[in-house]
């Protein structure tokens, strides 16, 4: 069993989370991929998804974890409570949908950003390893995660690091083979939310009385989501062939 005292890291989760954004909108840079009559375009469209991120994030976590609209929730809750990547994925992936019509935005998906998104969701979960955030349930395991509260848990967050770290190289072969044009995106969503949906059975979070846990409803929502975004951006690639 692996012990660990998160009363001495949390400040590693602020860490990671800021370097996991940094590294998805910057480092390196993503708009060299976009053609430059679009540019404009899509830093507007980094925006609109940073936005959408952040907010279906925030609102997941509050229904997944609080309860809420169900119970009332304080406005500390809302501003220092935590955040959900299901549903900062599918926000922010609404929220470009949406900002690509209203704008007239014509181009594919950015490959090289959503193949650096793994990477920085996997930074991002060294955070919760440490931080103790997003917990298994009890088990007996020898590979368990022991916390300060004294009970072994499945290490949860290590599994989802260990599939974000094996997406990115998936992605990162697809991105240089030029594999899956404007579709890597929807293929991570599809797999992601069917590795959510399994996972999050074996996580500490609050279920529903149906047996499920709002982020699972939500993985599955994503899932669709990427199937969806696959079979619109393939004809898409399709047309764009046939110029």
């Amino acid at each position: 069993m692996i012990h660990v005292d998160e009363r001495h890291y949390q400040w590693v989760y602020s860490a990671t989370a800021a370097t996991g954004l940094l590294l998805a909108l910057f480092l390196p840079s993503s708009r060299k991929f976009v053609p430059a009559r679009s540019r404009r375009v899509y830093a507007a469209l980094q925006v609109l998804t940073l936005f959408g991120a952040a907010l279906g994030a925030k609102l997941a976590f509050l229904a997944g974890d609080l309860a809420w609209p169900a119970h009332a929730v304080t406005f500390d809750e809302v501003v220092f409570s935590g955040r959900s990547i299901t549903g900062g994925l599918l926000g922010g992936f609404l929220c470009a949908e949406a900002g690509k019509i209203a704008l007239s935005y014509q181009e594919l998906p950015n490959d090289w950003f959503a193949t650096k998104l793994p990477l920085s969701i996997a930074v991002g979960r060294v955070g919760c390893v440490f931080a103790g955030c997003c917990r298994g349930l009890p088990t007996e395991s020898a590979s368990a995660f022991v916390y300060s509260d004294g009970v072994p848990r499945f290490p949860a967050q290590a599994v989802e690091l260990a599939f974000q770290v094996i997406a990115f190289i998936a992605a990162w072969i697809a991105f240089k083979r030029g594999a899956l044009r404007g579709r890597i995106f929807a293929v991570y969503m599809i797999a992601y939310g069917i590795f959510r949906t399994f996972i999050e059975g074996l996580r500490d979070t609050r279920k529903l009385d149906s047996g499920l846990s709002v982020y699972q409803i939500l993985s599955v929502l994503l899932a669709l989501a990427g199937i969806a975004s696959y079979a619109w951006y393939s004809r898409a690639v399709k047309g764009v062939a046939a110029r």
